[in-house]
């Protein structure tokens, strides 16, 4: 059994909604949420739209607190003051890369910030760790000068990937990050992140409706339907014998 990396424990969170002029209406976005991530491991969020996903990755990189419950990191409770640290480990990569990038900034500048900010690597080798990140996702060394407008759809998700990688994360949460590409792009990717995976014992949170990508990559799968969790384990298992009406009728519809 490979060692826990993250544990999520009865996660909850609700909001407050505007109702008619002056009344609020309280929405649960989480109802007592929990699932385990090992090393190495890939973990996949699966649940229509207003299903509480997002709220889950929200409160995973620190962007929200939770109402109840809490996230362990190797066995530490996180706390809201700690996710700078945090998330030198836990690293996210958006849905659209454009989107999260400085369109006035080069390439290499902004993997250079990240590390002077982030990291406790000495300055005289921020260009050496650069340049071997941006081989590791398939790009080159001149692609440091490069402004994100000068990149295909394809490179800028190695870009957002490198981004993510240059800290040496050992957890990755790619939210919605596959979903719109086109089939020969998201194969492309999936074969790096699993070589990826392989090379230096990645885990990934999986965020996304894909099921069919959901059943070639994840190792396990949490099935979220209005912020309650239902059918959770081995991805094998739940997609042959899902537990939850819910569940059948997402995996069908998808497999279909």
């Amino acid at each position: 059994m490979k060692p826990l990396l993250l544990e999520v424990r009865q996660l909850s969170k609700s909001y407050q909604r505007a109702q008619g002029v002056f009344g609020h209406k309280k929405v649960q976005a989480l109802s007592h949420v929990s699932f385990t991530l090992e090393a190495g491991q890939t973990l996949a969020i699966v649940g229509e739209t207003g299903s509480g996903k997002s709220t889950l990755a929200k409160l995973l990189i620190g962007i929200e607190s939770p109402d109840q419950g809490e996230i362990l990191l190797e066995g530490q409770a996180i706390q809201i003051t700690d996710f700078k640290d945090y998330n030198q480990v836990i690293r996210y990569i958006f849905q659209d890369p454009a989107r999260s990038l400085n369109p006035h900034q080069k390439i290499g500048q902004m993997l250079q910030d990240v590390l002077r900010y982030s990291s406790s690597l000495p300055a005289e080798e921020h260009q050496a760790k650069i340049r071997l990140t941006l081989r590791q996702v398939g790009l080159m060394d001149e692609h440091a000068d490069y402004y994100p407008h000068m990149f295909s759809g394809g490179q800028l998700q190695r870009v957002a990937l490198a981004r993510a990688l240059i800290l040496d994360p050992k957890l990755l949460i790619l939210d919605e990050a596959l979903t719109a590409m086109d089939p020969s792009l998201r194969a492309q990717i999936v074969n790096l992140l699993l070589e990826l995976q392989k090379q230096q014992g990645l885990a990934y949170l999986l965020i996304t409706n894909h099921l069919r990508l959901v059943r070639h990559i994840a190792d396990k799968m949490l099935v979220l339907h209005q912020g309650n969790a239902l059918d959770y384990g081995d991805t094998a298992a739940v997609f042959a014998d899902p537990q939850f009406d819910y569940s059948k009728k997402l995996i069908s519809s998808a497999m279909s």
